[in-house]
């Protein structure tokens, strides 16, 4: 049945929708789950514990449909069942004591989607939900064959974080709700699933089948399905990939094993079992995800020089930091994040030694400035109040870099080896839990500030978690490498050709340098020259591509306009894709270029890329 009789209705959703009033407000302050402001549900009344998913995938229609069954938590008896959903048609509700069940589908909001209210009797101990995907599923990238490395073949993959799995699975859509998982997955035989989970392989009925044991939150649910090739990197890791892109992916990503061992070493055991990775056909929003047993990550981190394998180590350190101990709210994203960019900055100085992490570190310190000074003051606190907002909208570098910067000035006040034994009691103490900013200051606070009265003083917490800007004792690095490329930037102003400065040996981050501190405005003739001598217009590295493409639209540079059309067709990732239509859009004439690229480009743009693309170019169609 698809509605419940009208005053049943109305009593389940007012105390729904009533999460921010009365009794749900007392409930927020006293539950052992956060009130979370962007999921319907109400998970210390009742509360979904595990999932079991069954799914068959149509390309044809781009759609997917099937079953889930929610095993639940039922605290309190009287309650119904809240789920969220965004844009899912709902077939039926079944009971696990038997027979079908009264449910409600509300009207959707803008950015929480529909609440699903499902009745229950006495004795469900779970629930099944028939339900199929529609083409609002903001989640799911249906590829066509002509939009893959292979050409040969359709693709699909999903992209949860933040909100978005309610939009593929009809569940408690909150990091506050971990789950276990198992799926079985149905699919055209040419073609091969894989899930953020323990692959079980393809049974005799066709299913491929999948199993999470631990319990996750439901952002890190995620499905790819396309053709597939596999190659190992060690015992416990290795690399999905098209098959004219696996070799060279797994080339790349070689160092992945020495990077969980680097890892291990500083804050203890990888605790999911194997740790593989997928690279993705182009249109992928990120740069990497780090779904637990199995990283999503973008072709774009495929430079030939391992010069951007900084991704993986960051995804990687998810598996503690995000994962293993998780955001309970989008409010506390930055305890995902700036402790994962921190965690990163350690594996890859292990690694690559303290040189290439300080320029590392100077380049991201320097961009956080850059856009801190564009963004509003509510956007530049870590502690973020979103209110109504959705949680995209407060993604920036903030809870990226400042939140590193947060932890690597309290390593600087207690000395490394304290922090070390702080930071792996953390993820120890906190292991497969959801956690709060609040949660982090009392641990702070009782196993740091407390053995550290002088650092105690010294911090301003205040300042720090709930100010914009960045404080005045925010960390900053000078890098010796970056020294150097100052030094020849200094030359070319001085009248040394660009032919004639002295490149050799520049990785990534050195190049970057260099175009983000050349004048803000250059002359047609200057970067005749400096593309002559670089080659930068043909450069096949992502991050190079994205910055001298900035550089060319602002002055105007007529010999790039095939590269810029080509880059903003075939690259999907968000980070990429936003500088560059941002400064099209900055004149006229460059909006109605942005927009003709951008109405052929649109298609192949994951929702999250064109949620954000949508807002900055006005677009209506």
């Amino acid at each position: 049945m698809s509605l419940f009789r009208p005053l049943l209705a109305l009593a389940l959703c007012g105390a729904l929708l009533s999460a921010c009033h009365g009794p749900a407000l007392r409930l927020a302050r006293t539950s052992p789950i956060p009130m979370d402001e962007h999921s319907y549900a109400e998970p210390n009344r009742v509360r979904v514990r595990h999932l079991h998913l069954n799914l068959t995938l149509d390309f044809e229609a781009r759609r997917a449909e099937g079953a889930v069954r929610l095993e639940l938590v039922r605290d309190d008896p009287n309650a119904a069942l809240a789920l969220d959903t965004h844009a899912l048609e709902i077939l039926s509700v079944t009971g696990s004591s038997g027979g079908a069940r009264l449910f409600h589908l509300a009207p959707p909001d803008p950015v929480k989607g529909s609440a699903l209210l499902i009745q229950l009797q006495p004795k469900d101990s779970a629930v099944t939900v028939r339900y199929r995907t529609t083409e609002g599923a903001q989640a799911m990238q249906w590829l066509a064959p002509e939009q893959t490395a292979g050409g040969r073949h359709p693709f699909l993959f999903t992209q949860g974080q933040s909100i978005l799995t309610r939009s593929w699975i009809p569940l408690q859509d909150s990091p506050g709700v971990r789950v276990t998982y198992e799926a079985e997955i149905r699919a055209p035989r040419a073609l091969t699933p894989v899930m953020s989970a323990e692959q079980l392989g393809r049974g005799e009925d066709g299913a491929w089948r999948f199993r999470m044991p631990q319990a996750i939150p439901p952002y890190l649910i995620a499905l790819a399905c396309g053709e597939l090739e596999f190659r190992e990197i060690s015992n416990r890791s290795g690399v999905w990939a098209e098959p004219n892109v696996v070799q060279a992916a797994r080339d790349e990503l070689v160092d992945t094993e020495v990077m969980i061992q680097h890892a291990e070493a500083l804050f203890g055991p990888y605790r999911w079992g194997r740790y593989d990775l997928i690279v993705l056909p182009p249109s992928f929003p990120f740069g990497g995800m780090e779904n637990p047993r199995l990283t999503f990550a973008t072709p774009t981190i495929l430079a030939g020089d391992k010069s951007l394998v900084g991704l993986v180590a960051h995804e990687l350190a998810h598996s503690w930091s995000g994962n293993l101990v998780t955001n309970a709210t989008w409010r506390d994203f930055w305890l995902n994040e700036g402790f994962t960019v921190y965690f990163e900055q350690r594996i890859m100085e292990q690694l690559y030694g303290l040189e290439r992490t300080e320029m590392e570190k100077q380049l991201a310190r320097a961009e956080l400035e850059r856009e801190m000074a564009e963004l509003e003051p509510w956007q530049q606190v870590l502690h973020v109040e979103l209110g109504a907002r959705h949680p995209d909208d407060a993604f920036s570098h903030v809870p990226y870099e400042k939140g590193a910067l947060f932890l690597r000035r309290l390593e600087q006040l207690v000395g490394r080896d304290a922090f070390d034994q702080f930071l792996r009691g953390w993820f120890d103490g906190h292991a497969f839990r959801s956690v709060t900013t609040a949660d982090f200051l009392a641990y702070l606070e009782r196993e740091l500030l407390a053995s550290h009265p002088d650092a105690a003083k010294a911090l301003d917490l205040q300042r720090w978690l709930r100010e914009p800007g960045l404080p005045s004792d925010a960390p900053r690095v000078q890098s010796t490498l970056l020294a150097a490329v100052d030094a020849q930037i200094e030359r070319w102003k001085a009248g040394t050709p660009p032919a004639q400065l002295d490149t050799r040996g520049w990785v990534t981050q050195q190049w970057l340098r260099l175009l983000e501190a050349l004048p803000h405005e250059l002359t047609t003739e200057q970067l005749t020259a400096l593309d002559r001598a670089f080659g930068f217009t043909a450069s096949g590295n992502s991050e190079i591509s994205c910055v001298w493409l900035v550089r060319a639209v602002r002055a105007d540079y007529a010999p790039a306009n095939p590269r810029l059309q080509s880059f903003l067709m075939n690259v999907g990732r968000r980070k990429l894709l936003k500088p560059i239509y941002a400064e099209l859009a900055k004149t006229p004439q460059g909006l109605r270029r942005a927009h003709e690229i951008y109405a052929q480009a649109r298609s192949r743009y994951h929702a999250v890329s064109t949620g954000t693309l949508d807002k900055l170019l006005g677009w209506k169609s």
